[in-house]
């Protein structure tokens, strides 16, 4: 019995997991849809009003260093700080307090 639940409760802890970095991609994706649209209007007033200065590029560099690291960090491509290296820490931080316990 105690196996079963465990089994549903790790089912129902990836399942969490799995629906926030589902939601963190839409809400990248999103993020890179209005980056797209409003660099677009940028680069057209630029364009139109001030063609000798091209100021536009501030903004796009500025905005795109931005989404340059929520992508890494919805895509997990940092080395560390990602979602397992969190876990894997608070583990740790737990055995250690529970050392620590049995000690006292």
């Amino acid at each position: 019995m105690e196996l079963i639940m465990e089994t549903n409760n790790n089912d129902f802890e990836r399942y969490q997991r799995a629906k926030k970095q589902v939601e963190q991609i839409k809400g990248f994706y999103s993020h890179l849809a209005s980056y797209i649209l409003v660099m677009a209007i940028l680069i057209f007033i630029n364009l139109k009003y001030t063609p000798q200065y091209l100021w536009f590029l501030w903004s796009m560099m500025g905005w795109g260093i931005g989404l340059f690291f929520h992508a890494m960090k919805v895509f997990n491509w940092f080395p560390f700080f990602n979602q397992e290296w969190e876990e894997k820490k608070i583990k740790e931080y737990m055995e250690e307090e529970n050392k620590r316990n049995k000690f006292e």
